[in-house]
C-alpha cells in the first residue's frame, strides 16, 4: 500500500508540471530539479526565501548546515533534535515533488549533526578504517542512517572514499575522513556504512570523484592540483562499490590533473566523467561538488562553470550558499543561465532530458 501511494504522489510530480495537455514538465522546471541549494533558516512559513525556491520553481534539493560561513555565525538550519525534525517537515509540506534533502555527515570532523544539538557521537572514518572491523563500521554508519531516517534527510553526503595517500592532505587527511591509505581498506568499509544507509532508504554519494586524498590544498580555498600525486589506485573503492549502483550516487572534486584534463577540474571536465561513465560503466546520479567553492568560483563565471558541468555529466548541480558568500538570487539565477544555454545550443535539451531521467529514478527508488 505504502509504494502504491508513493507512486501516487510521486506521478503528481508529471502532473502538476504539466503546462497544458500535450505537455510535460517544462524546461525550466526539469532545469530546476537540477538544482540543490543552501539557505538559511532553523524554521520556515509561506514567505520564506526557501519555501518560494521549492514551491515556486520546484528545485531538486536543499543541502542542511549547522554553521554559517559568510556570517561565521550560528545557527545555520540545525539546533536541536526536535528543531531539524520540525523544519524538515515543514520544507516537505511546501514541496509538491518528492524534494532531496542533503547532509554531510560523514562522522567525526564532519559531521552537521552534533552532540551539542542533542545528537549521538560520531567517530571519523579514520578511526573505523584503522580497526577494520564490520562490527564497529556498521554500528556507527547504522547510527547515521537512523538517525538521517528519522529526521527526514534522504541523501547523505558520505563516505568519503577518498585513499589517505597524503596523511597531511588538509581537508581529507588532517581531518580523519579517509578510511584507510589502503583502497582495499576504504572500499570494504565504505560498503559496510554504504550498505547500513541502503536498509534506512538513504541515499549515499560516494565522494570526492576522482580521488581527494593526494592534494597538498584545499579546493574551498583554490586550485588544488594533484597532477605529481594522484594515483589510479584512487579508482578502486569505485570499481568496487559501484557494481551495485542501488541507493548510490557519487560527487564529483573539484581536484585538477592535467594528465587526465590539461584545461578543466575533475566537476567541468567531460574527460574526466568519462572515466566515470565510460570506463566505470556507471549511469548513475552525479552530484557536483559545492559550485561555489573556490576552486570553481576563483577561475569561472557561473554561466561557463554551469554549462562546463552539466555537459562534462553533471546532474545535480550543489549551491551551498556557505563559502564566501550568500547569494538569494541563486536559484533564479543558475535555472535563467541554463535555460538560455539550451536556447544558444550550448547545452543539449536531451542533456538534460538524461539528468532528469536520474533524478526521478532515485527519487523514486527514495520514496522520498
Amino acid at each position: 500500500m505504502k509504494r502504491l501511494v508513493f507512486l501516487f504522489v510521486f506521478s503528481g510530480l508529471f502532473i502538476s508540471c504539466q503546462t497544458n495537455k500535450n505537455s510535460g514538465p517544462t524546461l525550466e522546471q526539469k532545469v530546476a530539479q537540477m538544482l540543490m541549494v543552501g539557505f538559511r533558516d532553523t524554521a520556515i512559513n509561506a514567505e520564506s526565501e526557501v519555501t518560494q525556491w521549492i514551491r515556486d520553481y520546484h528545485i531538486g534539493g536543499v543541502i542542511l548546515f549547522d554553521y554559517d560561513s559568510p556570517s561565521k555565525s550560528r545557527p545555520r538550519n540545525i539546533t536541536s533534535v526536535s528543531q531539524v525534525k520540525s523544519l524538515i517537515d515543514s520544507l516537505l509540506s511546501f514541496s509538491s515533488e518528492p524534494l532531496f534533502v542533503a547532509i554531510d555527515e560523514e562522522g567525526g570532523n564532519v559531521s552537521r549533526l552534533k552532540t551539542r544539538y542533542g545528537f549521538e557521537p560520531t567517530v571519523t572514518p579514520q578511526y573505523l578504517g584503522t580497526i577494520d572491523n564490520e562490527d564497529t563500521t556498521r554500528f556507527y554508519a547504522r547510527q547515521i542512517a537512523q538517525k538521517c531516517k528519522q529526521l527526514g534527510i534522504n541523501v547523505n553526503f558520505a563516505p568519503s572514499v577518498d585513499v589517505n595517500i597524503n596523511p597531511e592532505c588538509p581537508i581529507i587527511g588532517k581531518y580523519g575522513r579517509s578510511f584507510s591509505e589502503d583502497a582495499e581498506v576504504v572500499a570494504r568499509n565504505a560498503r559496510w556504512y554504504v550498505n547500513e544507509h541502503q536498509k534506512q532508504g538513504v541515499l549515499c554519494a560516494l565522494k570526492h570523484f576522482p580521488g581527494h586524498g593526494s592534494s597538498v590544498s584545499d579546493t574551498h580555498l583554490g586550485l588544488a592540483d594533484v597532477t605529481d600525486t594522484w594515483q589510479d589506485t584512487e579508482l578502486e573503492p569505485y570499481r568496487v562499490l559501484l557494481r551495485d549502483t542501488a541507493l548510490v550516487s557519487v560527487m564529483t572534486s573539484h581536484i585538477f590533473n592535467r594528465k587526465i584534463d590539461s584545461l578543466y577540474p575533475a566537476t567541468l571536465s567531460a574527460t574526466t566523467l568519462s572515466i566515470l561513465r565510460d570506463s566505470l560503466k556507471y549511469d548513475g546520479l552525479v552530484f557536483s561538488d559545492d559550485m561555489m567553492m573556490n576552486a570553481i568560483s576563483k577561475f569561472y563565471g557561473l554561466d561557463e562553470a554551469i554549462s562546463l558541468a552539466i555537459n562534462a555529466g553533471v546532474d545535480v548541480l550543489v549551491f551551498s550558499n556557505n563559502i564566501d558568500t550568500y547569494n538569494s538570487d541563486i536559484v533564479k539565477d543558475a535555472i535563467e543561465i541554463i535555460v538560455r544555454l539550451v536556447g544558444e545550443g550550448k547545452i543539449s535539451e536531451e542533456r538534460i532530458n538524461k539528468a532528469y531521467r536520474r533524478i526521478l529514478k532515485v527519487k523514486q527508488e527514495l520514496q522520498c
